[in-house]
């Protein structure tokens, strides 16, 4: 999946997968990515457009959708 980076204090870069609904974050401090499921295009895009992706991401995010780390 493609990545853009983002400027963002706690993230590093996003993709989004539009057939599959999966959204995948990878984290600035330890590099690691996750794959967030069934993830609708109107939230990948909120966050991109978020005064804060860390905030955003934390409070519409994380906890709200199944997730799995990319290995």
């Amino acid at each position: 999946m493609d990545h853009a980076p983002v400027d963002s204090t706690s993230l590093a870069s996003v993709g989004y997968d539009r057939a599959s609904a999966i959204l995948e974050v990878q984290f600035r401090d330890s590099g690691d990515v996750y794959q967030y499921l069934d993830v609708p295009e109107t939230t990948y895009r909120a966050l991109l457009a978020a005064e804060s992706l860390g905030r955003y991401f934390n409070r519409e995010i994380r906890g709200r959708y199944e997730y799995e780390r990319v290995t």
